[in-house]
């Protein structure tokens, strides 16, 4: 009988997926130059969309605020609480 197996080569995927470093010795560097000014553009843009986000954040919570203020000066709640024992376990 001839018996068919699959085998799974993770070398061919891997190298697939795996980019190779050029060989030349300037081009390596200015990839290397290129991938740290992308690195440095995300991080620029990922502080002042955060620092924008805390802005609108803090503007949207004091315009809030003083709505609420207002509005919340003449609700009074008043409540009666009654402290109740704890019952006596059988033994």
């Amino acid at each position: 009988m001839h018996q068919r197996s699959f085998r799974f080569d993770s070398a061919r995927l891997r190298d697939l997926f795996q980019p190779r470093k050029p060989r030349h010795p300037l081009l390596r560097v200015a990839l290397g130059l290129v991938g740290l000014g992308l690195l440095a553009l995300l991080v620029f843009f990922s502080v002042f969309v955060g620092a924008a986000m805390l802005t609108v954040g803090l503007a949207w919570k004091l315009m809030r605020g003083r709505a609420q203020r207002a509005s919340a000066r003449g609700t009074v709640m008043d409540a009666e609480y009654r402290v109740l024992r704890r019952q006596a376990l059988p033994r």
